[in-house]
């Protein structure tokens, strides 16, 4: 992802307004499970739900995947949607103390 981010918009590059997923990667609409399945779209999915800290790094391959590793060795994932969920409830624990 790091190596080809020309190939990824952000959703800032999309439109122009502030929102809280303004710094995820733009997600094109897809109709097509085999689409949804794929290495382009997941890719997208997986980073967008990276905690905020680790996509700062997006721009240093290096320092992107040394932050990526010490997330997955202090964090065990068994599924995508065992990752998927719990990226959810931190960003949502996030978000409340904020409020």
């Amino acid at each position: 992802m790091s190596n080809n981010r020309e190939q990824y918009f952000a959703n800032l590059e999309i439109h122009n307004i502030n929102t809280r997923h303004t710094f995820n990667l733009h997600l094109p609409s897809a109709h097509l499970n085999i689409y949804q399945k794929g290495v382009y779209y997941s890719g997208i999915k997986i980073f967008s739900s990276l905690p905020w800290d680790i996509k700062t790094y997006i721009d240093n391959p290096r320092a992107f995947k040394k932050a990526v590793k010490k997330f997955l060795g202090t964090n065990s994932f068994y599924s995508l949607n065992e990752y998927v969920g719990y990226c959810r409830i931190v960003a949502m624990t996030i978000t409340v103390k904020h409020i």
